[in-house]
């Protein structure tokens, strides 16, 4: 099985995740996305992974997981309504 996307960065700025995927760069809220990542230290964030398929991102000390799939319509969701509000 090939990947599915390609995850070339991901960090946090405050209360937001970049993530750039598939050469885009998605600058998400964290209270948009994930309760447990907005209320997670510094330190419980820096330590995910990556799945080999470029599926998902996995945070095994927060019991969370987030596809990629569904951060990307939730940014495109967000650029309509930014568009057409």
């Amino acid at each position: 099985m090939g990947k599915v996307h390609d995850i070339s960065d991901i960090r946090f700025e405050k209360d937001f995740l970049i993530l750039i995927a598939d050469g885009q760069i998605l600058k998400l809220k964290l209270s948009d996305i994930s309760r447990k990542l907005a209320s997670a230290s510094d330190e419980e964030r820096k330590y995910y992974k990556i799945s080999p398929s470029g599926y998902g991102i996995h945070w095994e000390a927060l019991d969370e997981d987030l596809s990629i799939d569904g951060l990307l319509k939730i940014d495109k969701a967000k650029e309509f309504l930014h568009h057409h509000v």
